[in-house]
């Protein structure tokens, strides 16, 4: 199969593309149809993985119950994280909408199978984390395709991971990586929230490339 050309338009489109992609709090209440969240986890398993591994696993999280379990873990852990700021750092971390759990009309859980045998473990032993690495891939696929589709995604990572696994019964050896919210997003921007909150500015140390 002859592979495809990129044109420069092309090129510029996914530039914006990579700029408008945003960690998504605020959905409306559409809701996502099923074969287009169905193509978008297709799509996400488009991404590389150490030794063809393919290590992610989604779970789409449905059942009420399962995601009030969800939400009470992210309300202790939140309690815990605001412990540890004081005087300005914590009245300003009260101000955040840090998830979209109550909002998003989609609950995604990306997990890694620690226990996979695929890819036989080709590059992973100097570096076995590079199994996470590669559900993390994903992950990231996973949040441009919906991008893509008009769609917003939410990485919610202020959560007991022991817990999200317990209540949705995944397998022990299933490590959390990533608990998505996933809806339309109930307004656009092209820079993050904690950024136009003046939680942190961006760091032009970290897109400097360095040369040795």
């Amino acid at each position: 199969m002859k592979p495809p050309t990129f044109s420069a338009a092309f090129r510029e489109q996914l530039a914006d593309l990579f700029r408008w992609r945003r960690d998504v709090r605020h959905f409306r209440p559409d809701p996502i149809d099923r074969s287009t969240l169905e193509t978008l986890v297709a799509e996400a398993t488009l991404s590389p993985s150490v030794g063809f591994s393919q290590p992610w696993r989604f779970v789409s999280v449905d059942d009420a119950s399962r995601r009030e379990a969800i939400v009470a873990s992210f309300e202790r852990a939140n309690a815990d994280a605001l412990r540890g700021y004081s005087g300005d750092n914590a009245a300003k971390y009260t101000t955040l909408k840090l998830a979209g759990l109550r909002d998003a009309p989609v609950h995604l859980a990306v997990f890694c199978d620690e226990s996979t045998t695929r890819g036989k473990g080709l590059g992973r032993a100097t570096m076995p984390e590079t199994l996470a690495y590669s559900a993390a891939n994903a992950v990231y696929t996973f949040w441009l395709a919906a991008r893509a589709h008009g769609i917003g995604a939410g990485w919610v990572s202020i959560l007991e991971p022991d817990v999200v696994t317990t209540a949705l019964e995944v397998p022990s050896e299933w490590k959390l990586i990533a608990y998505l919210c996933v809806g339309y997003p109930l307004e656009e921007h092209d820079s993050p929230e904690l950024e136009r909150e003046n939680w942190e500015t961006r760091d032009t140390e970290a897109s400097r490339l360095h040369r040795r």
